[in-house]
């Protein structure tokens, strides 16, 4: 399986739970964001864009305990910034582990090799490596050179070390579909457990903003990227946002589904729009006006968005939610599909690229600032 059987099991039970208690509303996965600091400075990103005195800010362990405990999810994702750069990460990862969270510890993965001895083994935590394709597509987008190769050597050392090693893959416009197959290739020839593939969303702060995908394009590039798969490609995604993003499957967004946590505070809506935050984990739940977001709502800055922190969530409901979405799920576990598409190879075997445009590169003055802010944090 994609994830430990204890991990969907702890997953399913969890969500049961919340069906048998009549909520109609509840997180998934905690998305805890112990900083923005990172050492890259990607095009599609906005996250170092925040001045100097927000990048230098970090939660305390005390302070992520007290949101996972807020609010109750049995997955926590700690994206950033690079949350290896936050020198308490290993007393944060050990304390979420102690709480018998499933942990996806998100990473570019530049200081993985150097900071494995600081953890320890656990079937309770994942490091999320994120790589943006092939190399010289993955170096071009994080604007680093030799960026995947460093990455890779960190994620075969995990790998080697007894780690969980799982994948993020984010796909912009233009992104090459037979390249992006064979990246699949490489990543699980190196060992990875499983691999998350989603389309780049619209991130305000982001200094590219003219990549994001849109539905019916994000719909075109997956169905001709995960259409007749290979039987050693293992993901790590609910199999119905996969056809989600193919096509296959409609799915409203489920914005509560992975409420995010930060130095701000909890995140009204998500991550990806700046929309004001609360206080509590509660307050985020009352007092939020839910129907303004998402496709369904008209709210335009849903409109196109596809992203997995919205979607997935809705998938795994749709799963406990009727006998009908019971069944087609446990018919995708127990009897996979490689989803063989004749249409979708020839539309593989023809892709051209449409523009030649690139992803817009970061001055050097901003990577360097983001390099001046590791060092003052003492890493």
């Amino acid at each position: 399986m994609a994830v430990p059987i204890s991990q969907a099991w702890t997953v399913a039970t969890y969500v049961l739970k919340q069906k048998l208690k009549g909520r109609k509303r509840y997180p998934l996965v905690l998305m805890l964001e112990p900083l923005f600091r990172c050492n890259l400075a990607c095009a599609g990103c906005g996250k170092i864009q925040y001045p100097a005195h927000i990048l230098k800010a970090e939660l305390t362990p005390e302070e992520c305990f007290r949101a996972v405990e807020e609010c109750g999810a049995p997955m926590v994702s700690i994206p950033g910034g690079e949350p290896l750069l936050h020198p308490q990460m290993p007393e944060i990862v050990a304390g979420l582990v102690e709480r018998k969270k499933y942990v996806y510890m998100c990473t570019n993965a530049l200081l993985l090799k150097e900071k494995l001895h600081l953890f320890k083994p656990s079937k309770y935590l994942s490091f999320s490596v994120h790589v943006d394709g092939q190399r010289e597509h993955h170096d071009f987008s994080v604007c680093r050179e030799g960026g995947y190769d460093i990455a890779m050597e960190g994620v075969r050392a995990a790998v080697a070390a007894g780690f969980r090693v799982t994948t993020n893959t984010t796909l912009f416009d233009g992104a090459d579909p037979n390249s992006v197959r064979t990246h699949f290739d490489e990543l699980m020839a190196a060992g990875v457990e499983s691999m998350m593939v989603s389309p780049g969303y619209t991130y305000d702060k982001a200094p590219d903003q003219n990549h994001f995908l849109g539905k019916a394009r994000s719909r075109k590039l997956f169905r001709m990227i995960l259409s007749n798969r290979k039987k050693s490609w293992e993901f790590n995604t609910h199999p119905l946002f996969s056809e989600f993003l193919m096509g296959k499957q409609h799915f409203e967004c489920t914005p509560w589904g992975m409420p995010t946590f930060s130095i701000f505070g909890w995140q009204k809506p998500c991550y990806l729009l700046q929309d004001g935050y609360a206080d509590t984990f509660a307050e985020l739940m009352e007092a939020t006006e839910w129907a303004n977001y998402g496709a369904k709502s008209g709210n335009p800055q849903c409109a196109n968005c596809m992203v997995h922190s919205g979607h997935e969530a809705s998938a795994v409901d749709y799963n406990f939610s009727s006998l009908k979405g019971f069944l087609v799920t446990a018919r995708r576990y127990m009897f996979p599909t490689l989803y063989p598409d004749p249409d979708a190879q020839k539309l593989l075997n023809e892709w051209k690229p449409e523009h030649t445009s690139p992803l817009v590169q970061i001055q050097p003055s901003v990577a360097a600032a983001s390099d001046s802010l590791q060092t003052v944090s003492g890493d």
